[in-house]
């Protein structure tokens, strides 16, 4: 393949265009925020989770609170209508009396059992809520170093975005002039080669894969016609010629 010296040089320019915007995807990817983002995001869960369970035990125990509280209210009716009875004379029978005492007396046993209870549960459901309302806190904290990342983040990306949008403006502009034959070559070894399809040949070394030319290859370099489209014979790659060749 032939090709004009400058279009060959240009190549170059695309090469070096085509680098820079691999390396701002690369930075893109690579910003620390990601990292944090995901990490706040993991920390997030783990405390929702716990909150949800911290107010499902709330409620649990709310219930079961009104349930024991509903208990001793009936008990204390019970005791307060069986000591009416008793104040009131209307049981004569000794046999009655005594069944009715006894019974007065196991409603406050049964009763002082119960109050327990509801102590119990409430001091279940404190605990609950006290560990509910310090998640609420964390997660809140937490949210709030999330979104502080996130708007880090897509500041970072908003910039190299602005870096991309203006290299691959140029990068249009230049690979435009380059011939088709030449550009389509390049693009094919480009994605063969890990994104580098041109380098440079600088003081007789391939700045694609970083070897010397032997000497028999820059004796063929020198007889080469200056048109021609030369090729690396370790890595393949387009070799440009310039005046730092060292031919």
């Amino acid at each position: 393949m032939n090709a004009d010296p400058a279009d060959q040089i240009r190549l170059l320019d695309v090469q070096a265009l085509d680098t820079r915007l691999q390396q701002i995807a690369h930075r893109r990817e690579s910003l620390p925020e990601h990292a944090e983002i995901e990490s706040l995001t993991k920390d997030l869960t783990q405390l929702r989770d716990l909150l949800v369970a911290s107010q499902t035990e709330e409620s649990d125990t709310a219930r079961e609170q009104t349930k024991a509280e509903q208990d001793v209210d009936q008990v204390r009716q019970r005791a307060v209508r069986d000591q009416q009875r008793l104040d009131s004379g209307a049981v004569s029978s000794p046999k009655d009396l005594e069944s009715l005492q006894r019974e007065i007396v196991s409603l406050a046993k049964r009763q002082g059992d119960l109050e327990d209870v509801v102590l119990e549960v409430m001091e279940r459901r404190e605990a609950a809520q006290e560990r509910a309302a310090e998640l609420t806190e964390r997660v809140s904290s937490v949210q709030a170093k999330a979104d502080d990342a996130v708007a880090r983040r897509d500041i970072a990306a908003g910039t190299l975005g602005t870096e991309e949008t203006t290299a691959a403006k140029e990068r249009g502009t230049v690979s435009a002039t380059i011939p088709a034959d030449l550009l389509k070559l390049y693009e094919k070894l480009r994605v063969q080669q890990g994104g580098v399809g041109a380098a440079r040949l600088y003081q007789r070394r391939c700045e694609g894969c970083r070897l010397e030319l032997n000497i028999t290859e820059v004796n063929e370099v020198k007889a080469a016609s200056p048109s021609t489209v030369l090729r690396c014979e370790n890595c393949r790659r387009i070799l440009v010629r310039t005046s730092e060749s060292g031919l």
